[in-house]
């Protein structure tokens, strides 16, 4: 049994423990990474990078018979749904050496590729090594969550961890869960030339701006995807290629695969955390600076609360390494967190929605600032100007932002940053943005807040007449 003595252990390869390390070992720190899956974790092999890969293979079908607007004769795509899948392989391919162990190696991380398991308060086992730290930190991500329908588990079922490795293109897809990963899988495989049916217990993106989320909904209706609301799945049955859903309603859907992604689990049961007096539920509790009921221990990512993106962990990342390595104050915040639905049109939001905002801070207190793609240059002269950017203001901050139309997933990055520093609107409005882009987007909003203060207001108009009168 080989002892290990360190500063740092980290518990997970994936986007969260990667950035730990890199940063940990890059500023003095001895570092242990623990690994028994695939390194770079969820993302990199079974969520963001294929499923965006997906999309852009699925994009490429779909514009070629939508450019009739433009003087482009429609054309029926020819869709090889294997070489597809080839290409998300290749991207995963790609990108996968900046997530590996021989770079982290090089880098002076020693890298064990074996499940770490807690064995006292300060000690964790990895095959036949045993690591004492002074720190250690857990970031072992989520795994898709298998809901207890009955007839499930006598079902050959696809999630996002299985989904890629199919290189046949389903008949018809039927997805249960109409959240972000279920629908931006429906619309991909719909481009690629499968029917697919999305069954939903409640709202389809219900976590989402109702307005906004209509948008989306609407627009993938329209090239064909079944969307089914408030209809649990009760039971599934059937054989591969011939597989049934039938819903609380006694409604019952009929296809070829079935993809469950009706949400994800914390990756916490091996862990051991017991023997650590480490407090978990369904998620391990963390205080403000990501600390477990185990001081020695910090938790970050997935299996450290509900904001389940990848941002999110790299944002864990330094938010410990300031508190580890420095012995600094470091609190985590959660206000200006963005999130985006890659669809098309994508679906953005950081902040807080309508919704919550209203609740927050009561109709009397909130404005609402809107502008709609249409009033956008270049959204009109791309054929995008469907969709909309809603802004939250609270004494002339903004406090949320919600964008549904094109490129929503770049676009929000502005307002994330205004949150993230509590800027006012004032900043936004005096930000100059090339045109024609998109970009501009965010200066028109900012000026939409301020329009009516200045081209409404008598005030405004009396003291500009006065002034007239004195000017040379």
């Amino acid at each position: 049994m080989e002892r290990i003595r360190t500063d740092v252990c980290i518990i997970g390869a994936g986007a969260g423990g990667l950035a730990v390390a890199a940063g940990a070992v890059q500023m003095g720190a001895r570092v242990v990474l623990l690994e028994g899956g695939r390194m770079g974790g969820d993302c990199l092999n079974h969520g963001c990078v294929p499923s965006k890969a997906l999309l852009a293979a699925a994009k490429q079908a779909h514009a070629m018979g939508a450019g009739a607007p433009f003087g482009v004769a429609p054309a029926v795509p020819r869709v090889d749904y294997a070489a597809a899948m080839e290409h998300v392989a290749r991207v995963i391919g790609t990108i996968a050496p900046h997530d590996s162990q021989e770079r982290f190696e090089g880098m002076g991380v020693r890298v064990i590729r074996e499940y770490g398991r807690f064995v006292s308060r300060r000690e964790v086992r990895a095959g036949d090594a045993v690591i004492a730290a002074r720190r250690f930190v857990i970031a072992t991500g989520s795994s898709p969550l298998v809901p207890p329908i009955p007839g499930l588990e006598d079902v050959p079922f696809l999630t996002s961890e299985t989904l890629f490795e199919l290189r046949e293109r389903p008949g018809h897809l039927l997805i249960i869960g109409a959240g972000a990963i279920g629908l931006e899988m429906a619309q991909a495989h719909r481009r690629l030339g499968s029917r697919v049916t999305v069954i939903e217990g409640a709202a389809a993106l219900g976590r989402d701006d109702p307005e906004l989320a209509a948008v989306v909904l609407k627009r993938l209706r329209e090239e064909g995807v079944e969307i089914v609301e408030r209809a649990p799945a009760a039971a599934v049955r059937g054989t591969s290629g011939a597989i049934e859903v039938e819903t609380a309603g006694g409604r019952t859907f009929r296809g070829s695969h079935l993809l469950v992604a009706v949400g994800r689990r914390a990756n916490i049961d091996r862990l051991g955390l017991g023997a650590a007096g480490i407090e978990a539920g369904r998620t391990i509790t963390v205080d403000a600076g990501l600390r477990t009921t185990n001081r020695r221990v910090y938790a970050i990512g997935d299996v450290a609360g509900a904001l389940q993106f990848t941002h999110v962990a790299g944002y864990h990342a330094g938010v410990i390494i300031r508190s580890m390595l420095f012995a600094l104050p470091s609190k985590v915040r959660t206000d200006h967190i963005p999130r985006v639905t890659y669809t098309d049109p994508e679906l953005a939001q950081a902040g807080l929605t309508e919704a919550e905002a209203l609740r927050e801070y009561g109709e009397e207190m909130l404005e609402v600032v809107r502008f709609p793609y249409a009033g956008n240059d270049r959204a009109i002269a791309g054929g995008q100007s469907e969709g909309l950017i809603k802004v939250m203001v609270f004494r002339g901050r903004p406090v949320g932002a919600s964008i549904v139309g094109a490129q929503a997933g770049e676009l929000i990055g502005l307002w994330a940053l205004a949150l993230a520093n509590r800027m006012k609107m004032s900043q936004i409005a005096a930000m100059v943005a090339p045109y024609p882009t998109l970009g501009e987007l965010g200066k028109r909003a900012a000026g939409a807040y301020f329009s009516p203060r200045l081209f409404d207001s008598a005030g405004v108009k009396r003291v500009v007449r006065l002034v007239q009168k004195f000017l040379p």
